[in-house]
């Protein structure tokens, strides 16, 4: 039965899902603005980003991979489709995809030519590809809504692929997984004409800048999450959202498949709050249980691997194995941060008597200064006997624990998980607004020093980036502008919007 702070949780996400608002964002609706510029070119209105809160690029990225995209491809006419090449990214104007082989239908009639990506098949007549020579080869439009038959107007002979409908048959699967900076883009110009721009900025507006473009950030992520709320409840969706998260660039799918096997209701109810059951379901599922005891077992690990098999024996028949073994990405994984031991970081979150989402609005409710500092203690110092105290299974017991999940990753679970979903489910907008700017830093990756040295050229200062909200804001410019620019910055809109942005202040 759920707990009276449960039931009081869905009411007031209940209300706020009704009426979502980017109040807990203030400083988005300023990048907002800044998108909006007249010169930005062809956007997608609010209403159709939000029934897809992602981009061509998304789609982009499912169709080149072959881990991403679905084997049981068909022609909107129903015919299997086995893809042969994708074709090869473009970098340039034109197709997005150029010369793929498919073959269709039960005779595998083989077909070769260009591909266009859309996310509702509208947008082919909505981009003027029509009327474009460049597109004249296209035999594959492929998209992610499969619309009206009207709208399906394109090249005589084309091949029409709907994706939703297909991605939707694999829980796992989720957008929110895909690297899109580990995909090919183009190189950019040695002086970037936003570099340019920028240089007119003070050193205050273009922290502004950065830290409008990160709360639009945040309040995009809120926004999806608040659709997952209506559909899966907010704890659920907590779940599944964290999960993913504890499962870094290469585990997030195989984190998230465990999630919807194993639901957040089952494994609390199965487990009986006790976190050992807990893990010892979390276990099963994921396929990470050994079966056999290993000769380098002390006697401590032999009777903790018991313990773990007394209750997921009881419990195996009722829960399908997902994902497989093969599915998870081992190789090169340091022990601290190996699935098992997220795993047991989540029973303890997770499995407590009371709810984790319910924790995370009483310290927002409580602790008006310092909620998430709270919040990001309570996560790194989740504690086990056992697991906190070895990095493996029959390890070395150490002298001093070793955190489950370390003040990094916990970083930024709380900035891209825990923010994103207390906006969404009905926290105060106020108290989340105001902390926003003491956001924990995750540190610098590829995207945000490639963006910064964009934007700022090469002998920037690191200050203007070092908060987290910051950072935040260079990978959405980046996922906005330079991530989807094929002109080599020649054609961005960006700097035509920056330029327009600092005449108004």
């Amino acid at each position: 039965m759920a707990s009276t702070g449960t039931r009081k949780l869905r009411e007031i996400a209940d209300r706020y899902i009704s009426d979502f608002h980017p109040a807990a964002f203030p400083r988005a609706t300023c990048y907002q603005a800044l998108l909006g510029s007249p010169d930005r070119g062809v956007r997608e209105s609010v209403s159709r980003r939000k029934a897809f809160p992602y981009s061509e690029r998304h789609l982009h990225c499912v169709w080149f991979d072959p881990g991403l995209r679905p084997s049981s491809l068909c022609t909107r006419a129903g015919e299997r489709i086995t893809v042969e090449q994708p074709g090869t990214w473009n970098q340039e104007a034109g197709p997005d995809f150029l010369g793929a082989v498919l073959r269709i239908g039960p005779a595998e009639r083989r077909m070769a030519g260009d591909v266009e990506i859309h996310i509702h098949p509208s947008d082919w007549k909505a981009h003027g590809h029509a009327a474009d020579p460049r597109y004249r080869n296209v035999r594959f439009h492929v998209t992610y809504f499969p619309g009206a038959a009207k709208d399906i107007e394109t090249v005589p002979g084309a091949v029409h692929v709907v994706l939703k409908e297909v991605l939707a048959e694999h829980p796992g699967f989720s957008f929110e997984h895909i690297d899109l900076s580990a995909y090919p883009y183009a190189a950019r110009a040695d002086m970037p004409r936003c570099s340019t721009v920028l240089a007119a900025y003070t050193p205050d507006q273009r922290i502004h800048v950065l830290r409008a473009a990160g709360e639009e950030r945040l309040r995009r992520k809120a926004e999806r999450m608040t659709d997952l709320i209506q559909e899966k409840g907010a704890e659920q969706t907590l779940y599944e959202e964290f999960m993913a998260g504890l499962g870094y660039k290469h585990n997030k799918g195989a984190f998230r498949e465990v999630a919807i096997a194993l639901t957040l209701e089952d494994m609390r109810r199965d487990s009986g709050h006790d976190t050992q059951a807990a893990y010892a379901l979390l276990m099963g599922v994921a396929g990470l249980l050994p079966n056999q005891p290993a000769a380098r077992w002390d006697a401590e690990t032999a009777q903790f691997m018991r313990s773990l098999w007394d209750v997921w024996w009881r419990y195996r028949d009722q829960y399908a194995t997902r994902p497989s073994r093969r599915t998870w990405r081992l190789d090169g994984v340091r022990p601290a941060n190996h699935p098992a031991r997220r795993l047991m970081a989540a029973a303890h979150l997770f499995a407590q008597p009371e709810p984790f989402a319910d924790y995370l609005h009483r310290c927002v409710a409580e602790d008006t200064d310092r909620w998430m500092e709270r919040i990001l203690k309570y996560v790194v110092e989740r504690y086990d006997p056992y697991a906190s105290m070895r990095l493996g299974f029959g390890g070395t017991r150490r002298k001093t624990p070793v955190a489950l999940i370390g003040r990094t990753r916990a970083a930024s679970l709380c900035c891209n998980v825990i923010v994103p979903f207390l906006a969404a489910s009905g926290a105060s907008p106020a108290r989340i607004g105001a902390a926003l700017d003491r956001l924990p830093a995750e540190p610098d990756n590829g995207v945000i020093k490639q963006t910064a040295f964009y934007l700022f050229g090469r002998d920037h200062s690191p200050s203007l980036y070092k908060s987290a909200l910051a950072r935040q804001g260079l990978i959405q410019i980046f996922h906005d502008f330079c991530l989807n620019d094929r002109s080599r910055c020649a054609s961005c809109a960006f700097p035509q919007a920056l330029s327009a942005h600092l005449e108004k202040t």
